[in-house]
C-alpha cells in the first residue's frame, strides 16, 4: 500500500531547509570570524612576549661581555617587525648587568590597544 502525498514530493521539505540552513550559517560567520582573529592576536601577543625575552637575553649577554650597551644586539636577536617598536635598557650594577626589553604588541584591529611585553635577563659581567 502506497501513500499519498497530495501535490508534495517526497524531500521537497528538506529543499527549503537547505535555505534557512544557509542563512543560519551566515548568522555564524561573525562569531567565527571573532574568535579567529582573537586567538590570532593571542598568538601574536604570546610571540611578542617572547621576542622580549629574547631581546634581554641578547644585550645582557652582550653588555656582560663587551662592557657595551647590548642595545643593538637585543635588537637584532628579534624579528625585525617587532624590533622597530622595541625598548632596551641596560644598567650596570656592580657585577651584574640587567637588561629589559619592552615590546610593542600589535593590534590585529585597530580599535584594541594592549600593554607592552616587558622581560629582564641579569647576567654576571664577565673579566676579560
Amino acid at each position: 500500500m502506497q501513500k499519498h502525498t497530495r501535490g508534495r514530493r517526497f524531500g521537497a521539505h528538506g529543499r527549503r531547509d537547505r535555505g534557512q540552513t544557509a542563512i543560519e550559517y551566515l548568522g555564524w560567520i561573525p562569531i567565527l570570524l571573532l574568535v579567529a582573529l582573537a586567538a590570532i592576536q593571542l598568538g601574536i601577543a604570546v610571540y611578542a612576549v617572547q621576542q622580549a625575552g629574547t631581546a634581554a637575553r641578547a644585550a645582557a649577554r652582550t653588555a656582560s661581555i663587551d662592557n657595551g650597551s647590548g642595545v643593538q644586539a637585543g635588537k637584532a636577536a628579534m624579528s625585525d617587525w617587532l624590533a622597530d617598536g622595541t625598548d632596551v635598557d641596560v644598567s650596570m650594577a656592580g657585577d651584574e648587568v640587567t637588561a629589559t626589553a619592552y615590546v610593542e604588541i600589535p593590534s590585529l584591529i585597530p580599535v584594541f590597544a594592549f600593554d607592552r611585553a616587558t622581560r629582564s635577563a641579569t647576567m654576571p659581567v664577565t673579566d676579560r
